[in-house]
């Protein structure tokens, strides 16, 4: 997918980008793909691919939700998917950045200097210990293909706002929301809805799913991840 084609398809998911917004995508694009040969960031290793299967793809997030003012958490955000993809096509979103690997961490702040991004900032924590500290704070948390619905949500929603919603991105989910139903119940959150679909040009089957907080969740949430690991809800 070039810069052409990138454009036409976002506008068919209803998303308008001006020359400001693409300048700074091409310069996230170049500094990515300069950064991973000596860095390990992402097995893509071509603009194209690039374009579709990490701006593309993290802009179909949209299908589910629509962006405004909210504030947003990245959980396992690496090298920027979809946080800061997001906090650079939606400047009035504010975006925190979560990951636990630090040499990805110091990537993403270089590209956010590089920039000048002023909404959206980065956490070097182990994705439970953050959550633990923060309590309903997030509109929104987001996720990338990082691990099981039911355990993601277990870390997640104590850092989510009542109301908020838990936004995954996952290829093929086979039993995971079947698996996940008891833990949506104990931690008083339901699915709001699902979208599949085909990424263009044969580039593989995406799920979206929004799971949404309906109460409070009990302060014992999230337990350490080797009990959640261990025994999950």
């Amino acid at each position: 997918m070039n810069k052409e084609i990138f454009i036409k398809e976002l506008l068919k998911i209803n998303i308008n980008i001006d020359n400001d917004t693409l300048t700074k995508l091409d310069q996230y694009l170049e500094f990515l793909l300069e950064y991973n040969t000596h860095t390990n960031l992402t097995s893509i290793k071509n603009k194209e691919d690039v374009y579709l299967k990490h701006f593309y793809d993290c802009l179909t997030l949209t299908k589910l939700v629509n962006f405004k003012n909210e504030k947003v958490l990245d959980i396992g955000s690496g090298a920027g998917f979809p946080g800061l993809v997001l906090a650079i096509v939606y400047p009035n979103l504010k975006i925190t950045l979560l990951d636990s690997n630090n040499k990805k961490i110091e990537f993403l702040n270089k590209c956010i200097e590089l920039l000048n991004l002023k909404n959206v900032n980065t956490i070097y924590d182990r994705s439970e210990n953050y959550t633990k500290k923060v309590c309903e704070e997030y509109d929104y948390i987001t996720f990338r293909a990082v691990a099981e619905v039911r355990i993601l949500t277990e870390i997640a929603i104590n850092a989510l706002k009542v109301n908020g919603s838990l936004l995954f991105m996952k290829a093929n989910i086979n039993n995971e929301l079947k698996n996940s139903q008891n833990t949506f119940k104990v931690l008083n959150c339901k699915i709001k809805k699902l979208i599949e679909f085909e990424l263009p040009y044969e580039a593989g089957h995406r799920t979206l799913i929004e799971v949404t907080k309906i109460s409070h969740t009990d302060k014992k949430y999230p337990r350490e991840y080797y009990k959640i690991k261990k025994k999950t809800l």
